[in-house]
């Protein structure tokens, strides 16, 4: 089986998603909703990168009419893992990355998390989200759905690690 037919079997792995149990007990911005969000973060993340466990180094994803996506693994350990994922923005020979975003992958659970974003953004799209405010609930809430519809963008543009095994 190539990477093109692995990649259509973990996005039809997706078409479920609305099913899963938690998503129709859970009040919106609940803990329970939280868990079913990083359920659905590991099964896109999984889609765009392939087995989670297995990832590592550094890859580049390039698709025709989108930024470049970069996956960076900072950190290993046998129940987590810890990548960085961010755009390469480039405008008039600058470089810019954004959303720059921290992501903790638990293994066992089979949860991703969105960790944390870049303290400042230059990109005039992402100061909305920075200047979101309130309780740890609701600032996990707002990071993981902003990784959620991200990874589903990057999926639908084309993008995908498994293809193009690049490290350093």
């Amino acid at each position: 089986m190539d990477n093109f037919d692995s990649r259509k079997l973990a996005l039809q792995g997706l078409l479920g998603e609305p099913l899963l149990p938690t998503c129709w007990r859970s009040r919106p911005r609940s803990f329970v909703a939280l868990m079913a969000l990083y359920e659905s973060n590991h099964r896109r993340l999984g889609a765009l990168a392939g087995e989670l466990r297995s990832v590592e180094g550094f890859h580049r994803s390039r698709v025709q009419g989108d930024a470049e996506l970069e996956l960076r693994v900072t950190e290993k350990s046998p129940y987590t893992t810890m990548l960085q994922l961010t755009y390469v923005f480039s405008d008039n020979g600058s470089v810019m990355n954004a959303p720059d975003m921290e992501i903790r992958v638990y293994h066992d659970a089979r949860l991703t998390e969105a960790h944390s974003l870049a303290d400042t953004h230059e990109h005039p799209l992402l100061h909305g989200w920075r200047q979101y405010r309130g309780f740890d609930l609701d600032q996990r809430w707002a990071r993981n759905v902003m990784l959620n519809k991200w990874l589903e963008y990057c999926l639908e543009c084309g993008h995908g690690f498994t293809r193009l095994r690049v490290s350093l």
